[in-house]
């Protein structure tokens, strides 16, 4: 075996040497989390730094890495076929074959080491690893491959100038950046993947509540007037404590002779009247507003009223302006975090 044979098995190490980097890198790049690489760059990683640029400008290093795939696949074949053809030589040669023969054997040997190589070393086994873990192989590989991408630039731009004039051709926009936002059914599904491979825990069903809460409207979660322990609209402050030791609850919706809301009442508004108003109606000034949503409004937009208005009660009402029940904060919450006790409710 000569000392060219041996050059040729030489760079043939290091073609898939390169071409394991250049697709580690690629796969790195669109795979990695900004979510974990980001709070490093604050901390002042250079490389993580260097790692959210490359990942900022994902076509430039995908076009950098393809190109370099493509240049080291293009080129093992080349310089390693004549020196496995050496090495195959002598041994092919004790089968008395003429040399034609040999050397079609030869080639064909070659032709399934080589790709065997490249193919397991040159390209699954560098994927699998960026795969497995994405955020140190982009830590680890961003640099080369930025600096490699800042060589080549005049080279790159022109290649990615071409092929995003296709893409534009198709009416299809390019993106320089790695896809980083997610939309509610991505993060859910997401969620329900992590929580079956047991990365992450929900046993009180936090998480999944908050994707069922996006999904649904006041109509299902307000309590209708018939299911409503409600007082008169001229209740005492001891109708109020008699209410409050009978039923726990610390909230009462006052409604007028034809069973209208009119306000709500909560226990802390008349505990501390004096005694001479205890059997007086309530004072105006401590009844609470109602106010009042439209029973196919979200949930989430529900919310975001009720807390805007400072109140933990509201009338719902339906196309026709005719009350259809309330809809209680405490009722709200329990949708996301599960139930949740009135602190002067009585326990069975």
């Amino acid at each position: 075996m000569t000392s060219a044979d041996w050059w040729g098995i030489g760079w043939l190490v290091i073609l898939l040497a390169a071409n394991a980097f250049f697709v580690g890198a690629e796969f790195a790049v669109i795979s990695a989390r900004r979510s974990q690489i980001e709070p490093r760059a604050e901390a002042g990683s250079r490389a993580a730094k260097t790692a959210l640029w490359a990942m900022e400008h994902a076509t430039l290093m995908l076009a950098t890495s393809q190109l370099g795939i493509t240049v080291c696949s293009l080129l093992i074949l080349n310089v390693s076929e004549p020196a496995i053809k050496h090495l195959l030589e002598v041994p092919l040669g004790g089968f008395g074959w003429s040399e034609d023969v040999i050397a079609t054997v030869a080639f064909i040997i070659a032709l399934v080491v080589v790709s065997f190589l490249h193919v397991v070393f040159g390209e699954m086994v560098p994927k699998n690893i960026s795969f497995s873990v994405p955020d140190r192989s982009v830590l680890l590989l961003a640099t080369p491959l930025v600096a490699m991408a800042t060589v080549l630039r005049p080279i790159i731009r022109a290649l990615n100038a071409t092929a995003n004039g296709v893409l534009l051709l198709f009416r299809v926009q390019p993106k320089n950046e790695a896809t980083s936002a997610f939309t509610v059914e991505e993060v859910e599904l997401i969620v329900r993947t992590s929580t079956r491979e047991g990365v992450l825990t929900d046993t009180t069903g936090t998480l999944s509540n908050a994707f069922e809460f996006t999904t649904k409207r006041v109509k299902e979660v307000a309590v209708t007037m018939d299911g409503l322990i409600t007082l008169p609209e001229d209740a005492t402050p001891a109708d109020v404590d008699h209410a409050v030791a009978r039923h726990g609850f610390s909230r009462y919706v006052l409604v007028d002779d034809d069973g209208e809301p009119t306000g709500y009442v909560h226990l802390k508004d008349v505990i501390d009247l004096d005694d001479d108003e205890y059997t007086e109606p309530v004072p105006p000034k401590r009844i609470r507003q109602l106010i009042s949503l439209y029973r196919e409004m979200e949930l989430e937009d529900a919310l975001t009223t009720l807390r805007r208005a400072g109140s933990h009660v509201a009338r719902v009402f339906d196309q026709n302006g005719a009350t259809r029940g309330v809809l209680f904060l405490e009722d709200i919450i329990e949708e996301l975090v599960g139930e949740v006790q009135d602190a002067t409710r009585r326990r069975p």
